[in-house]
């Protein structure tokens, strides 16, 4: 009987190293592949997708962790923007098709990681004006918007420009509801 229980050990404890060993093996491998483009995404989890950053296309990566401000009510929240394709080859492909900008990287004055999504649309004035240029697009829930594309001529890849539209009538600012937690790396 002795035996028998010695034996169920040994044959627990190979099972258990082994395991460990295939874990270990997988691991650096699983790390190195990284988080996905939220667009290929296939499961819930770190995925990243391209922003524009004060004219600058960066590399913005999503944790995934749930919503933010439930557990932090009063921190700092940044404006991420959703904005029409500033390219031929859009940031997000998913409907909408669409752009993004946010205020500030790390490093910059007013950084922080905790957004706020807002679709801008070009404001009646805008397009009446001439002054806004938009895409009209269509919004699963909220019908057609016209995502704003330029403003005074102005490609919106930066936070002060989007801002400065919204000041002169020319931009609106829809609040989509979202809220989350992303990280800024330099990398494209």
């Amino acid at each position: 009987m002795a035996q028998l229980r010695a034996t169920t050990r040994v044959r627990v404890a190979a099972i258990a190293v082994a395991a460990l060993a295939l874990l270990l093996i997988a691991a650096p491998q699983a790390q190195a592949a990284g988080p996905v483009n939220c667009v290929e995404q296939t499961h819930r989890g770190a995925c990243y997708e391209l922003v524009w950053v004060n004219g600058v296309e960066v590399r913005m990566t999503f944790p995934q962790a749930g919503h933010p401000l439930s557990t932090i009510p009063n921190a700092t929240v940044q404006n991420f923007y959703v904005i029409a394709p500033q390219t031929d080859t859009p940031q997000g492909d998913i409907p909408p098709i669409h752009d993004h900008t946010i205020q500030a990287a790390p490093g910059d004055p007013g950084f922080t990681p905790f957004m706020h999504g807002y679709f801008v649309t070009c404001s009646a004035e805008g397009l009446t004006s001439g002054d806004c240029v938009a895409t009209f697009t269509q919004i699963p829930g909220d019908g057609t918007l016209p995502l704003a594309k330029s403003v005074n001529g102005q490609p919106l890849t930066s936070a002060e420009t989007i801002e400065a539209g919204i000041d002169a009538g020319l931009l609106v600012a829809v609040d989509t509801g979202a809220v989350f937690i992303g990280t800024v790396s330099p990398a494209r």
